[in-house]
């Protein structure tokens, strides 16, 4: 039975094509956290610019910018001003540079912060990890904000941005919420409000099991994207169950997060995944 009214397809909406691909963007360490090593401003945007530019040049459709140099991530409260106005920076330089439509994930779970990203740079998007419920994550115990924020975007006109929102997240215990099912979490998401349900696996670069993924569809009418683990060799097949994906480290070189992204790999990707969105563009 339907938790909520149904809504439009943010994705469709976004981006304007069928199952699209989402570059993600990881950001160098950002002043204040522990591996910033006193870059410049412009050499950190000129990181992010060059890799999004190969996302773009390779055919992707659209970008996720994150501030994943920061690791160890911190509770959102305990996020700087600076992370937040250096993130902004970046993220506007991108967009005006690329012209791809992109999102915001200021990590760690820290949504209202990344509403106030993407309301400044132009973000259409963000990826919250923990949207609704509870979990113990690396950072320690962290709350779904989902009420909060979204009194927030309304606060700050920032209604045409969507929360694109993870189930059963990654890097966390599910202690809190395991006797919930998956599907039960996916209703959870659709029910708080989210546009978007990401389907994930346990941690940065795994793939995503197909059972979760079927899992969450029984939940939710959402559209439902892949967070993780998409590869050359698995994209056909997580492409065939999902609406879409955000894909990093896979397109980096040696296949590691905090390399820089490969123009080659992005543009085998998206062969790999043209027949996939044929098919489905036929339907």
């Amino acid at each position: 039975m339907p938790v909520a009214p149904e809504k439009r397809n943010s994705l469709n909406e976004i981006f304007g094509s069928v199952k699209p691909l989402i570059g993600n963007v990881h950001c160098l360490p950002l002043p204040g956290a522990p591996k910033y090593r006193n870059e410049q401003m412009h050499e950190l945007i000129e990181r992010a610019i060059a890799d999004a530019r190969n996302y773009a040049m390779g055919g992707m459709d659209g970008l996720l910018i994150e501030n994943h140099g920061d690791i160890p991530f911190v509770q959102p409260h305990e996020i700087g001003h600076e992370t937040v106005a250096a993130l902004t920076v970046i993220a506007k330089a991108v967009g005006e540079e690329t012209g791809l439509p992109f999102g915001i994930s200021l990590l760690a779970n820290c949504s209202i912060g990344a509403l106030a990203v993407a309301k400044a740079s132009g973000a259409r998007f963000i990826r919250v990890n923990q949207w609704v419920n509870a979990y113990v994550s690396n950072e320690g115990l962290i709350q779904g904000e989902s009420g909060k924020a979204l009194r927030y975007r309304r606060s700050i006109g920032a209604e045409n941005v969507a929360i694109f929102a993870d189930v059963h997240v990654k890097h966390g215990a599910h202690a809190i919420v395991a006797d919930r099912p998956v599907s039960e979490q996916a209703s959870d998401v659709e029910f708080y409000e989210a546009d978007v349900a990401i389907a994930t696996g346990n941690r940065t670069g795994d793939a995503v099991p197909d059972s979760e993924i079927e899992e969450i569809r029984s939940g939710t009418r959402l559209p439902i994207i892949a967070g993780s683990g998409v590869t050359v060799a698995n994209a056909s097949q997580v492409l065939a169950r999902t609406d879409g994906a955000i894909i990093g480290s896979s397109l980096k070189r040696d296949g590691m997060w905090w390399n820089e992204v490969e123009l080659s790999r992005v543009k085998a990707l998206v062969a790999t995944v043209h027949e996939v969105r044929g098919r489905a563009a036929k339907r």
